[in-house]
């Protein structure tokens, strides 16, 4: 599966700082020092109804985690996935008619879209689950051979059991787990689990859906948690710098998948340092699929919004905080994108070396965006009161919001 084009990242003069982030899993902030090459896996969509605001602030945030460490002169590793087989997709496809494969490749196809308009960095491999699932057998098949998997009516699930470590990413109590389990795709409540929040693995073929060759697991398809951790692996390895997702993955998933690559491999931690963004609501309520009220991206595009304004909007809130897309924060958006547009078409204005720093400073303090769009306010407030005679302000600035924050002025 192929991803989207990159959009060209400007240098700036000098060289960035070292991120440091929250870490669900310590409830603390870390300090990322990569190697030469940063390492980072996001989980992607399931593709039945892309982009809403929610997915861009999610990527989003996780775009800043690039741009950082690019600006710190390393090159990153980026794997991002695209669960193109799951029981949402196949019953939205039921739902409406249609195949479940062309829906599928009509959103990932309209995913892409938007996140080329909002000048998101691609992932250097996209992989969708379907075309994972060579790679998923052995898995499975090795944590059934190992005791840390069994069989339920011919479905495979994994024993949280086996895994010293389980529950150390959520840090939730079981009960906690056991409801939110119930709530975003496990069976906690399914008879003959040795644990209820045990996941599956493989799911047995069912009457009318799709399935696959899974060797002496028979034929079915992979379980949601493990499609994750043979792509993380075969791709990244164990101990990459970040695991990053919506808030909504610290469980289920992300613990599962931690608890599956840990056995797995023998090895711990999964990823360095766990990091999740905040949920967007509308009108109040959390944007999900299931409710419907949703915000997309390619509406707001149709309606002739520009991308940079719908990433300014993203932008003025925190990636960890949950937050509320209203027509004034759009309407705040649209304004400053003016703002700084005008200021950067001056041919020569106010020194702008500090401002290049004050962002630089306030991204790599926990990826803090409406510290960094402050930042530039100021310098904009500076540059449309005084007259400056720094022929190079205007591009710096200009240079420096595209390469950080990825709007183009």
């Amino acid at each position: 599966m192929h991803a989207w084009p990159a959009s060209e990242v400007p240098a700036l003069p000098g060289k960035g700082r070292d991120l440091q982030i929250h870490d669900t899993a310590t409830q603390g902030t870390i300090t990322l020092a990569p190697g030469p090459v940063a390492r980072i896996y996001v989980c992607g969509i399931t593709p039945y109804d892309a982009t809403h605001i929610g997915h861009a602030a999610t990527y989003n945030a996780f775009d800043l985690v690039q741009r950082v460490w690019l600006d710190t002169k390393r090159q990153v590793h980026y794997v991002q996935n695209v669960t193109d087989v799951d029981d949402p997709l196949l019953e939205r496809a039921l739902r409406d008619g249609h195949d479940w494969t062309e829906l599928a490749e009509r959103e990932t196809a309209l995913f892409r879209e938007d996140m080329t308009a909002l000048r998101m960095l691609p992932p250097q491999h996209y992989i969708g689950a379907v075309e994972a699932i060579p790679g998923i057998v052995p898995l499975v098949e090795r944590l059934r051979d190992a005791g840390a998997a069994y069989e339920l009516d011919g479905d495979v699930y994994f024993s949280v059991e086996s895994d010293a470590h389980f529950g150390g990413v959520s840090n939730l109590d079981a009960e906690a787990m056991r409801l939110l389990s119930a709530e975003r795709g496990g069976d906690p409540d399914r008879p003959g689990k040795k644990n209820p929040l045990d996941p599956m693995l493989w799911m047995a073929a069912r009457p009318g859906e799709p399935s696959w060759d899974g060797g002496s697991l028979g034929r079915g398809r992979p379980g949601w948690h493990i499609e994750c951790v043979a792509i993380a692996l075969d791709h990244l390895g164990m101990g990459f710098d970040i695991q990053g997702g919506g808030s909504d993955l610290a469980f289920p998933h992300h613990e599962m998948g931690a608890s599956h690559a840990q056995v797995l491999t023998g090895e711990f931690p999964m990823a360095k340092a766990y990091v999740h963004a905040g949920m967007v609501a509308l009108h109040g309520e959390k944007m999900s699929k299931s409710k419907g009220n949703l915000v997309f991206v390619s509406a707001l595009r149709r309606a002739g919004v520009d991308p940079a304004a719908i990433r300014l909007a993203l932008l003025s809130h925190h990636y960890r905080a949950d937050w509320e897309w209203t027509d004034d924060v759009l309407a705040e958006a649209v304004a400053r994108l003016e703002r700084w547009r005008a200021a950067v078409s001056r041919p020569d204005g106010i020194a702008a070396d500090a401002v290049v720093e004050e962002v630089r400073e306030a991204l790599a303090n926990d990826l803090d965006a409406p510290a960094a769009l402050a930042a530039v306010d100021r310098w904009v407030e500076l540059q449309n009161a005084t007259d400056g005679d720094d022929e190079s302000a205007p591009g710096l600035v200009s240079r420096t919001v595209d390469a950080l924050l990825g709007v183009a002025l």
